[in-house]
């Protein structure tokens, strides 16, 4: 699902747009300069090294040529079924 678009409207929030979302459903929302203020994410300095940390090692994996295709790996876990 894409993000949600809503405006403010006499202090409730008002979709721009129609959604599938079940009747019911609870979201959370966001205001969109919270997100750029924080990059993005809650992370805190030491989760946020840690995932810089496991990129760079996927990366070198890939590099490294230490990769197996996903499809072959889902094809392989559906024949377990």
């Amino acid at each position: 699902m894409s993000a949600l678009k809503a405006r403010v409207e006499n202090g409730r929030l008002k979709l721009d747009e129609p959604t599938d979302l079940p009747e019911g459903q609870v979201i959370e929302l966001v205001p969109l300069d919270e997100v750029i203020a924080s990059d993005g994410d809650d992370l805190d300095d030491e989760e946020r090294a840690a995932l810089h940390r496991s990129l760079d090692e996927s990366f070198a994996d890939e590099e490294a040529g230490n990769v197996e295709d996903l499809s072959k790996i889902i094809a392989e876990l559906r024949a377990q079924l």
